[in-house]
């Protein structure tokens, strides 16, 4: 991201907020940078781009967005290195799959320059917002929304795009372990859904799973196929792998689970570690016998905010099983080092992953 002239008009906040926010005790988005992009599409042309203070936006009641959730997000990072750059990790391929869910939903796509233009300025400005190596990083959250004022059930022809940041702190404390459970009560996905994709409206639907599975002692659940409610597919709002017999296995994409930008990069990462993986189909049935057989060694969630998030104890067939205590040799923290070594730059980005400001 070289140094260049602002590409959009900036307003600066009179007063920043920065000297109030306590960087070692961050809550996970909560608090927001002091400026946000905005930019408007209509008729699919964009216009009105500009940096502006992070605050209230306009929008009608009768929006796409609100009665129809014409909406969608992403979410990538940047972290401090040691030389004091700003990384950022693979915003190119949050870039793409943000365009492959605006045709899902029949928006237009994000101009590619604009995106990355508007990700530099804004990055520059509040550079100053990302808590140190120690502390978390710099959450980016890009946002795109229909906001045409009609009731025609369509996605329009008035959009808006936004894109913000936020400092953030670890999203699991270290050392936690997850405790997970299926439910065939309620599914994420079917084949020719959004489960492929990330519209906001996938996870407004799997709250109320969420919430009765932390009543009833989970941290969260783990979701199933919709057709026979046997295969795994996704844990919470994260993609999910398994260490069975030493080799680690995670469910296929097969247009029901999203495609992680963790996932894709941990399946790089293993196999540079030298540590066998499949993707394919893996039952409950699977699991338990492999519990039961004593070679069920792992299980952890990844995603962006949690980056690898181990699991200790898992609800499956109305059993609780109990995985082995995990130390420094596992596959879930050597990986977890591996990747957070590269987006913070204390192991070499041999991938071309980051993106330095």
């Amino acid at each position: 991201m070289p140094v260049s002239a602002p590409a959009f008009p900036v307003t600066r906040v009179s007063r920043s907020r920065l000297d109030a926010v306590d960087f070692n005790h961050l809550p996970f988005g909560e608090v927001w940078s002091d400026h946000m992009f905005s930019a408007r599409c209509s008729h699919g042309k964009w216009a009105e781009a500009e940096i502006l203070p992070y605050g209230p936006i306009r929008i009608l009641p009768s929006s796409k967005a609100l009665q129809y959730s014409v909406a969608l997000f992403e979410g990538f990072k940047a972290h401090r290195t040691p030389p004091g750059d700003l990384a950022v990790f693979r915003p190119d391929r949050n870039y793409e799959r943000m365009n492959r869910t605006a045709a899902r939903l029949a928006m237009p796509t994000v101009p590619e320059s604009m995106f990355h233009e508007a990700l530099g300025e804004l990055l520059r400005l509040d550079e100053a917002w990302t808590p140190g190596p120690e502390q978390g990083s710099l959450y980016i959250r890009p946002s795109y929304f229909g906001t045409g004022a009609s009731l025609a059930v369509d996605s329009g022809t008035e959009f808006q795009f936004l894109l913000m940041t936020c400092p953030v702190g670890l999203y699991f404390q270290p050392g936690k372990r997850l405790s997970l459970t299926t439910t065939r009560k309620y599914v994420r996905a079917f084949k020719g859904g959004t489960g492929a994709f990330k519209p906001a409206g996938n996870y407004g639907s799997t709250l109320v799973a969420s919430a009765e599975a932390r009543t009833a002692g989970w941290d969260n659940v783990i979701w199933l196929d919709g057709y026979e409610g046997r295969w795994v597919e996704e844990c919470g709002v994260m993609n999910m792998f398994f260490v069975i017999g030493g080799v680690a296995v995670t469910p296929p994409l097969e247009g029901t689970i999203l495609p992680g930008v963790t996932r894709e990069s941990a399946l790089v990462l293993l196999d540079d570690l030298g540590i066998p993986c499949e993707e394919r189909r893996v039952s409950v049935g699977e699991l338990v016998a492999a519990a039961d057989a004593g070679t069920l060694q792992e299980a952890f969630g990844c995603g962006t905010a949690a980056t690898i998030a181990p699991v200790g104890k898992l609800g499956l067939e109305g059993r609780e099983i109990e995985l082995p205590p995990t130390g420094d040799d596992s596959v879930a923290h050597r990986l977890r080092s591996e990747l957070l070594g590269i987006q913070t730059g204390t192991i070499e980005d041999r991938h071309g992953w980051l993106v330095t400001l």
